[in-house]
């Protein structure tokens, strides 16, 4: 494949620019799933039902936000949507209840294992080649998994920790169903996998004794409306004025900006070992993306291309 460039104009560059910072507020609003859910307010709900009960209300709210961007017109059935709403359902669900069960650092960087696993399903599944750079991240994640599983094996984390990675696996089923449904529209997808999540567990939730005041109902759904739907509605909009390596590397400040927000609002301790694990995680992740920004795959090229042809 060969591509002509053309030097980019002034108008491109401030584009760029602006899809730089949208990336940075993108990243920033995904990062306060840990500040909300860790607050007095929610965190006052029995332990034992909260996680469905959040995992519910958010996934509602954000589907209900993104529906208005969704192009009807291109809505069509395919069987391979039934596996992709399936793992976000249980991604959705996994990750909100590890959040409730484990320190907000162990949730977050244990679920962004899920580019690792994601590079391994889709060697079997989609027959894509594991790049060599993926092996660093590879490295980090499964340290950094056994470092903070062992060092807090027999903890009050334990489970919550063990439900943070089944959150990362089925999050990486999710890409690679999106990467199987690429001709499809983004907005619709994320809308249904959003809205399916919620109503999958919205009568299994309405039977629990306990249920959200309005006080309550109101933080869940800000947390779905700002943090989860917002964002992916301005990562849309940008992501195709970015290259991809570079969109990944600022997202990345979401793992890291997560626990710190926790831990200046809510001072929620954080094992040291925690920090070490998510270290070798992100770390394995950084390395990755700074080998690929320097030999950008043809793949990355034309998804690039092919944004730039559907937005015009």
């Amino acid at each position: 494949m060969t591509t002509t460039e053309r030097p980019p104009t002034q108008e491109d560059l401030a584009r760029r620019r602006r899809a730089r910072w949208t990336l940075l507020l993108a990243a920033v609003l995904w990062s306060l799933s840990g500040v909300v859910i860790k607050s007095p307010l929610l965190n006052s709900l029995p332990v034992e039902s909260s996680g469905p009960i959040l995992a519910c209300w958010r996934a509602l709210a954000a589907g209900t936000l993104l529906l208005p961007f969704v192009r009807f017109r291109r809505i069509r059935w395919r069987p391979a949507l039934v596996p992709m709403v399936v793992a976000f359902a249980a991604m959705n669900l996994l990750f909100i209840t590890s959040m409730t069960r484990t320190t907000a650092a162990a949730a977050i960087f244990l679920q962004y294992t899920a580019t690792v696993w994601a590079s391994i399903i889709s060697f079997f599944v989609l027959k894509e080649r594991v790049r060599k750079t993926t092996l660093f991240a590879m490295t980090g994640a499964v340290a950094g998994i056994i470092w903070i599983v062992v060092s807090e094996s027999g903890s009050d984390n334990s489970l919550g920790n063990v439900l943070a990675i089944g959150s990362g696996i089925s999050y990486s089923c999710v890409l690679v169903s999106i990467r199987l449904l690429r001709d499809e529209d983004a907005a619709w997808l994320t809308a249904l996998n959003h809205l399916a999540a919620g109503l999958v567990l919205l009568p299994w939730v309405l039977s629990f004794d306990v249920s959200l005041n309005l006080s309550q109902f109101a933080v869940v759904a800000v947390l779905g409306v700002v943090q989860m739907g917002l964002p992916y509605v301005l990562y849309a909009r940008c992501v195709r004025d970015v290259p991809v390596t570079e969109a990944v590397f600022i997202l990345l400040l979401e793992p890291l900006l997560n626990p710190l927000w926790v831990s200046l609002f809510w001072t929620e301790p954080v094992s040291p070992h925690v920090w070490a694990g998510g270290a070798m995680i992100i770390g394995g992740l950084v390395v990755k993306y700074t080998l690929d920004a320097r030999q950008p795959c043809e793949a990355e090229v034309a998804v690039i291309a092919s944004k730039r042809e559907e937005s015009e």
